[in-house]
């Protein structure tokens, strides 16, 4: 999937262009462009005419949170014109001549409808916030102390002090008591179904079919936690080898099962993969999100957002930011001019204008991609668009994680070894995973957090970028420096 043109069999596919191949950078360029042709014809236009679209999207992703500056009209609208864009283009595959339009994708494309089988955990429920921090365990003050700490160095936002602080004040959220959180991408390295299963929730697990190896680490981590976890199988045979369902081919099926499910509902999009595969999935996903807003309103929704991408941020990131790159040392501000020149001021460039209120944070990476750029976008939009129709949605900006999609990835991986060089902590994903499920806990319980004049704040809120936000530097220009710095501990 790591070329410009896809050919897969079913389900969910990227439209045809006039030559018959299916061009992930054409879509992704016209979903774009259409985001923002209302608020920003002038970018509608640069973007559509980007002729390297591959190489050259940065900035009309940055040029999209811009457009929705200006008002929080403006944001919506680009939003949902945006989400409106992917949805009138991808199309289904279902084996004949023609593919059919999202809304008429056939329910047959799965077998048969899936039974449900649960699974209940044998131990007590954990009662108490625990945070996994570097070999120890911190919960009450010490909890309390270590994220003031992330704070006061900029590697979080001081709403999540807030949001920790309640939770470890509430531990009887933890539970979830009355709501069933589908977890899409049970398996995921920075989803919440391990803290969950730990307090005692109840979680409907999401993941492809014929993954044996998943399927028995997330039964496993269910039977080891003190919550039911409820799983989709069919056919007989060991359930780790009968659970699941492809999200690709099943939107239907899924939508049609987790609608049955009790209490109040949770929809958690926790999906990833490589390249294409990840918009594939994630538009899939947001199909789904659809649907069942639809068919159980008052569905709750749940995101991670990537710190890898470009935010609003308030006047206090930005002044810590101009504080920190105006203290550095002498011999720092010695090394750096010389970089600077030879780069042409691309190297060790200063994060904002000073005074900036708000701020443009922008740390997209471009080993990333414009797939995995539209696919996190999308979610973007559609946490921005349900919470303005009134729907609770918990969106928080995840930390910079060492995950395996990125330990794989050589470059990314050398750049976080030397991250914190630039005042950036990478986390483990044990942490994350605490913290991240804590911040949901937290907005379930909180009516998805306090509500902002402008989208950009409700983005904002909790944000645990990492020091992204708030380092001096712009990120992108001392990316490659920390991956210098980085690559001697990540080899071997």
């Amino acid at each position: 999937m790591s070329s410009d043109t896809t050919t897969p069999d079913s389900g969910l596919v990227f439209p045809r262009e006039g030559d018959g191949r299916r061009s992930t950078s054409a879509t992704g360029r016209a979903v774009v462009a259409d985001a923002l042709r209302a608020v920003d014809p002038t970018g509608a236009v640069a973007a559509s005419q980007e002729s390297s679209w591959r190489s050259g999207y940065l900035p009309h992703f940055r040029r999209l949170v811009e457009a929705g500056l200006t008002s929080p009209e403006a944001a919506v609208d680009v939003a949902r014109a945006g989400l409106a864009s992917l949805h009138r283009r991808m199309r289904v595959a279902t084996g004949g001549d023609a593919d059919v339009a999202l809304a008429d994708w056939p329910d047959d494309l799965g077998g048969a409808a899936p039974r449900t089988v649960e699974v209940v955990g044998e131990a007590e429920p954990v009662t108490e916030l625990v945070l996994p921090y570097r070999g120890d365990r911190l919960r009450g003050d010490a909890l309390r102390r270590r994220v003031d700490d992330w704070v006061r160095d900029g590697i979080v936002e001081p709403s999540v002090a807030e949001a920790v602080a309640q939770v470890v004040a509430h531990p009887e959220w933890l539970r979830l008591e009355g709501r069933t959180v589908a977890v899409l991408g049970a398996g995921a390295e920075m989803g919440p179904l391990p803290s969950l299963m730990r307090w005692g929730a109840r979680v409907a697990a999401v993941d492809l079919a014929e993954r044996p190896e998943l399927w028995q680490r997330v039964l496993t981590t269910a039977r080891a936690g003190a919550g039911t976890l409820v799983v989709p199988t069919r056919g007989d045979g060991p359930l780790e080898r009968t659970a699941g369902l492809d999200l690709l081919v099943e939107v239907p099926r899924a939508t049609a099962w987790l609608a049955e499910q009790p209490g109040e509902l949770v929809v958690g999009n926790y999906v990833y993969a490589d390249g294409a595969l990840n918009t594939r999935v994630s538009a899939a996903v947001d199909e789904l999100t659809r649907r069942l807003g639809e068919q159980r309103p008052g569905t709750a929704l749940a995101f991670l957002a990537t710190p890898t991408d470009v935010f609003v941020v308030p006047r206090d990131a930005v002044e810590h930011s101009t504080r920190v790159y105006d203290s550095r040392s002498g011999r720092t501000k010695a090394l750096s001019r010389p970089l600077r020149t030879l780069s042409g001021g691309r190297l060790l460039r200063r994060q904002y204008v000073v005074g900036a209120d708000p701020g443009i944070n922008d740390s997209m990476v471009p080993q990333q991609g414009p797939n995995y750029a539209l696919a996190k976008r999308l979610q973007r939009w559609r946490a921005t668009t349900a919470r303005h129709d009134g729907a609770l949605v918990s969106l928080n900006v995840a930390p910079p994680t060492r995950t395996r999609s990125v330990v794989k990835n050589r470059a990314l991986a050398a750049a976080y070894a030397g991250a914190h060089r630039f005042g950036v902590e990478v986390f483990e994903p044990s942490t994350s995973n605490v913290l991240m499920a804590a911040l949901l806990v937290h907005d379930l319980h909180t009516d998805g957090g306090p509500r902002h004049a402008h989208p950009w704040q409700d983005e904002a809120y909790a944000a645990a970028h990492g020091g992204l936000w708030r380092t001096g530097w712009a990120p992108r220009s001392a990316l490659g420096l920390a991956a210098l710095l980085g690559y001697g501990a990540t080899r071997g």
